[in-house]
């Protein structure tokens, strides 16, 4: 890999059955009686002191009862149902739709959105049909088309309302907590450990607590200030966008910025409806209409540079996702990722390289392995030949099975010989 070949980066955008044996039959006594009224006595037919024989009466299997089914069916595969509702610190009511994630270990799984009220209701482990956002991590699924570079920074774990997974039993519930994830705030956590199946699915108030320092987040001061008709027109186009309703939805977005022209999550929510139409140029103005209307809304940067990336636009990229990150500099490790492929691709490696360190240190879940894989490109153009292999290795040992793996191998036998890393191990080795 020379510097001229150096790869360009394209954004194209994780009890068993317990059995309980009943008491054998009794057999009847084996001395007395005579005939086929006779009691059993030694199997085999053998006989008594007397010496007649004895019949021998079959020995039944002992049955069993199986005290994981109830009336009901399987207790243990029983679905969990969870409810309850999420207040501000301040007793109101999230003004946007907050997603309920359950964590398990470490790891977050999107379960539901609040309602316009903050109440939420689900089946733990249903959410495949779950509408993502790009400040979720629906952006995970972008590639990277590149000679060289992986075609997806999450290619190999599983996003958000992905495939489905094995539905959550008891035992899944074992060191999993629940939580409110809204950008710019802290949650509360409902630990989750010890719940059952038939337990009241209500689980309290969710609070979350603004962080201090934090500028920008999801929540738009507009919405607070919006007319109550402007406010209904939008929840009404909230819940029409749940129930896969985007015509309807997007004529009561309309009406609601036609009421309210500072509206900036009616025209974020509207731009999202036209860049699902593939309407870019309808998108763009949408999304430039919520930032005007309020400049700390952070949503709208992410979707902008994702739509500049698509146009190799890496001066855009890196511009809207460094406003993005000075706004909320601990929730979107996503947008420094793609701040450091914006400035990789514009040859400012000592930027690019921060950027990707940051997103490391962000995504302690290692969520986008594809950070790694840009980090060794970074440091393979530093000519930090041993920090660049390092990174490879990393990213094929979190995504061993991304459609890229293959090509990384090479890239990391390359770097091996730059680095003189084999000759090493064989010298360790012969020692």
């Amino acid at each position: 890999m020379d510097r001229n070949h150096r790869l360009r980066i394209a954004l194209g955008l994780a009890i068993g059955l317990a059995f309980v044996a009943l008491p054998a039959m009794c057999q009847r006594p084996g001395g007395g009686g005579g005939g086929a009224g006779g009691g059993a006595g030694t199997p085999g037919g053998t006989t008594t002191g007397g010496g007649r024989p004895t019949t021998t009466l079959p020995n039944p299997t002992n049955p069993t009862i199986d005290r994981t089914q109830g009336p009901y069916g399987d207790l243990q595969n029983r679905p969990i149902f969870l409810t309850g509702k999420v207040q501000l610190d301040d007793g109101t009511p999230p003004p946007e739709p907050v997603v309920i994630e359950r964590v398990c270990n470490g790891t977050p799984h999107a379960e539901g959105y609040t309602d316009s009220k903050g109440h939420f209701n689900f089946q733990v482990g249903q959410n495949t049909a779950m509408m993502q956002d790009a400040s979720y991590g629906s952006i995970l699924d972008a590639g990277l088309g590149s000679t060289g570079m992986a075609n997806n920074p999450g290619s190999a774990q599983q996003t958000v309302g992905g495939s489905r997974t094995p539905q959550p039993t008891e035992r899944d519930l074992m060191g999993c907590e629940l939580r409110a994830a809204l950008p710019g705030f802290r949650s509360d956590v409902v630990n989750l450990s010890g719940r059952r199946a038939f337990d009241h699915p209500e689980v309290g108030t969710i609070i979350l607590h603004r962080m201090a320092n934090v500028e920008g987040t999801t929540i738009s001061a507009t919405t607070l200030q919006a007319p109550k008709d402007a406010r209904k027109a939008y929840d009404k186009a909230r819940e029409e966008i749940l129930k896969s309703k985007p015509a309807d939805a997007q004529k009561n977005l309309e009406k609601a910025v036609a009421i309210y022209p500072q509206f900036a999550a009616a025209w974020f929510e509207l731009g999202r409806l036209h860049e699902r139409k593939n309407e870019i140029p309808e998108a763009r103005k949408c999304y430039s209409q919520a930032l005007a209307a309020d400049a700390r809304f952070v949503s709208p940067y992410l979707t902008l540079a994702l739509l500049s990336a698509r146009d190799k636009n890496w001066q855009n990229v890196a511009d809207e996702t460094s406003r993005l990150v000075q706004l909320n500099p601990v929730d979107f490790p996503q947008a420094f990722f793609y701040n450091s492929v914006a400035n990789y691709n514009l040859g400012k490696f000592d930027a690019a390289e921060a950027s990707a360190r940051e997103a490391q240190k962000l995504d302690a879940a290692h969520r986008m392995p594809k950070v790694e894989h840009i980090l060794g490109e970074i440091l393979y153009e530093k000519k930090d030949y041993a920090g660049a292999a390092e990174q490879m290795r990393n990213y094929l040992r979190l995504a061993p099975d991304a459609a890229d793996a293959g090509q990384v191998k090479l890239q990391l036998s390359e770097l091996e010989k730059h680095s003189g890393e084999p000759k090493a191990k064989a010298d360790t080795q012969q020692k």
